[in-house]
């Protein structure tokens, strides 16, 4: 593979540049819905919203309260913005007096069991959906799935894929090229991806009643009891506190191929996973406590900070869609919520990913082993705890640098990127992105986990005070904006229409839950290798 100088002035001299700039990107962005006193609102969602297995815009994640806003994939960062701007003044008209929570970590949360897990009707896949839920409550607790993230979708035209193929001299059709392109992306990213905690964590306090009877290193802001923290920290959601399982430890995927990435994750859902088999599949009375015993229950379990993916078709499993189309586009699944952006990101934001992204798709990218992914593991940790640390340092292919240090040096890899992608439209965007990011690394406190921190500190206020104060605040700016009549019918239509589709997915169904569930199941019993998989790409 040419280095990256090498792909880049090839690049510049073709014409319209290759495409490397038509890029199809996508947000999928979680908010809690909280009572006026800043606590998880117990009601349903909201009817006027539609029904959220089948509205393509608006659903839930978890919780029956934790909203998740979805754009349709598009080309612009603004355009994206702006979509997810329309939905929070549409959702503003019709929670009442409840607001959105800006934060990822959660509101005051009284008992774990009084957290509501999302409902989705009386269908069959709407009852998967519910009794997976159960099983993650069961399994980690239900406090620790309403922390909340923005997804990032990230594609690249497939006339660049042609492009790069004809480039390297690929034997791959252009599928199974794709998709060995895009697994290199995602082993990069995960070796690079400390530097977004760094620059976009936004996690680096909670409120006490988060971690009750947790373990933690945590220690109070000052003289604040009811917030903790740890002076460092960038993004607490990322690390043993959040989305992390000490369970899937054992799963160290190299992300080397679809193949042994597929029959490991088809090996975690079919073998029965000794805690999970006393938890038991069903209580005493018959009804599900969790669909399997298995390590996970569906691969969306597996706690990873980048996905392969591929859009399904009904009933099927996300990894024989991988395994029968080859991988789609990628999820980013590291960000928090910015509290200092009205929907919890901003365009900058946007263009930076997309030369992060970019980056990691065009530089070298060896294959990965088992001590590395645990060297990648200790990162994150470190990064997630002491990310500020002006000493913190990292490991790099098995040795250990500064961090500052690599941040620049990784800033200064993509600025040639920005200079094509700018010139290729006219705009200064990317490299405005690079300004912003560089002034991160030269100084901590422009970073949102420092900003958080030092506002926490000097306006002497808890984690709950604070974020209470800016949740309040992004909810008189959504509410003092409305959608025009025109826009509000459109969501109105939209609302009736996915109602109206769950009603026919429930009176559809012809088979029962066990029937449904057992056909479901045994696509991972059939799908352990993808076909067609050349001889070069299969499990080692």
């Amino acid at each position: 593979m040419p280095a990256l100088a090498d792909r880049l002035a090839t690049i510049r001299s073709t014409p319209d540049c290759a495409h490397i700039d038509k890029l199809t990107c996508g947000l999928e962005k979680e908010s809690l819905r909280v009572t006026p006193e800043g606590v998880l609102a117990a009601t349903a969602h909201p009817d006027a919203l539609g029904a959220s297995l089948t509205h393509p815009q608006i659903t839930t994640d978890y919780s029956e309260a934790l909203l998740e806003f979805i754009t349709p994939p598009g080309s612009g960062a603004q355009a994206l913005i702006d979509q997810l701007d329309e939905l929070h003044r549409l959702t503003y008209r019709h929670i009442g007096e409840e607001f959105l929570w800006v934060n990822s970590m959660p509101c005051v949360i009284t008992r774990d069991d009084a957290i509501p897990i999302a409902q989705y009707g009386r269908s069959n896949n709407g009852r998967m959906k519910m009794v997976y839920r159960q099983g993650l409550g069961h399994r980690y607790g239900r406090s620790m799935q309403i922390i909340a993230g923005i997804h990032f979708n990230f594609s690249v035209a497939d006339h660049f894929w042609e492009y790069l193929r004809r480039q390297d001299k690929s034997p791959l059709d252009l599928r199974d090229y794709k998709t060995e392109g895009y697994f290199k992306l995602i082993r990069n990213f995960r070796r690079y991806f400390w530097l977004l905690l760094y620059l976009y964590g936004a996690s680096p306090s909670v409120c006490r009643s988060f971690v009750q009877q947790r373990q933690h290193q945590l220690i109070p802001v000052g003289d604040d009891r009811l917030s903790l923290y740890t002076p460092h920290a960038t993004s607490l959601r990322m690390g043993d506190l959040g989305y992390q399982s000490n369970a899937q430890q054992s799963l160290a995927i190299t992300y080397n191929c679809l193949g042994s990435y597929s029959e490991s994750l088809c090996r975690a859902i079919t073998t029965p996973y000794p805690d999970y088999a006393t938890t038991g599949i069903r209580d005493d009375q018959g009804e599900y406590r969790q669909l399997n015993d298995g390590l996970l229950q569906i691969e969306n379990e597996f706690y990873s900070v980048i996905r392969p993916k591929r859009t399904t078709k009904s009933g099927q499993t996300p990894l024989t869609a991988l395994n029968e189309g080859g991988v789609e586009y990628i999820e980013v699944r590291c960000l928090d919520l910015d509290p200092f952006e009205p929907v919890g990101i901003n365009a900058g934001q946007i263009h930076f990913l997309d030369l992060f992204l970019l980056f990691c798709l065009l530089e070298e990218s060896p294959e990965s082993d088992t001590a590395e992914c645990r060297q990648l593991q200790e990162n994150q940790r470190r990064t997630v705890y002491r990310g500020r640390d002006p000493e913190l340092r990292l490991y790099h292919y098995g040795r250990e640098r500064a961090a500052r240090e690599w941040g620049f040096d990784l800033i200064r890899q993509l600025q040639p990127l920005a200079h094509l992608l700018d010139g290729n439209n006219a705009t200064d965007h990317y490299r405005q992105a690079i300004a912003r990011e560089t002034a991160k690394l030269e100084n901590d406190q422009l970073t949102p986990s420092a900003k958080i921190v030092a506002e926490l500190q000097s306006q002497n206020i808890t984690f709950y005070q604070w974020a209470m104060n800016a949740s309040r605040k992004s909810r008189e700016y959504f509410l003092n904006r409305p959608l025009n009549q025109d826009r509000e019918r459109y969501y109105a239509k939209m609302a009736a229409l996915s109602r109206r589709q769950q009603r026919q997915l429930e009176a559809a169904d012809q088979k029962n839950f066990e029937t449904f569930l057992a056909d479901y199941y045994r696509q991972y019993q059939c799908n352990a290798t993808p076909k067609n998989t050349p001889t070069n790409h299969r499990p080692q």
